[in-house]
């Protein structure tokens, strides 16, 4: 995945997908025990293109870079790697980056019959009701999150 920055705020990092370069790295269809190991090599199955994998509306997919932890208790932490694509159906209790006056945010949408609202996913931080007065627009879905643990 090749990334170019083109936002910056207090809370995320936004860069456009690019598919035109292509990393294929080895993949194992049987899946992998957490129980007692099995020699890998045998099951390999080919090779893995993770573009091909996390992007399928290249058009309307870009990346995230995550600051902060208002959504650790989603698996979502400050320096994890947010997959959105804009073509995806935003629905209640799905994750979105979202402008709220004048900053971009990633939060949980809820909604109910007549309001709706960013819920973070950490009980350190209040839920955002959105109102007609807010400078408000909803940027996309969260598809995948890439985390690192080292």
């Amino acid at each position: 995945m090749k990334l170019k920055k083109i936002h910056n705020s207090n809370e995320l990092k936004i860069y456009v997908a690019d598919k035109s370069m292509s990393l294929k790295i080895p993949y194992f269809e049987g899946g992998v025990s957490a129980g007692f190991p099995s020699p890998a090599e045998d099951y390999m199955d080919g090779k893995l293109d993770l573009n091909n994998l996390l992007i399928n509306n290249p058009s309307s997919t870009y990346y995230v870079r995550v600051v902060g932890d208002s959504m650790k208790n989603a698996g979502i932490i400050s320096g994890d790697l947010l997959v959105v694509d804009r073509s995806l159906e935003i629905t209640n209790n799905c994750i979105v980056v979202a402008f709220l006056d004048g900053e971009f945010t990633v939060k949980r949408i809820k909604k109910t019959t007549n309001k709706m609202f960013l819920q973070p996913e950490n009980s350190n931080y209040k839920a955002i009701e959105i109102t007609e007065e807010m400078d408000f627009e909803l940027f996309g879905v969260v598809a995948h999150a890439i985390h690192h643990f080292i």
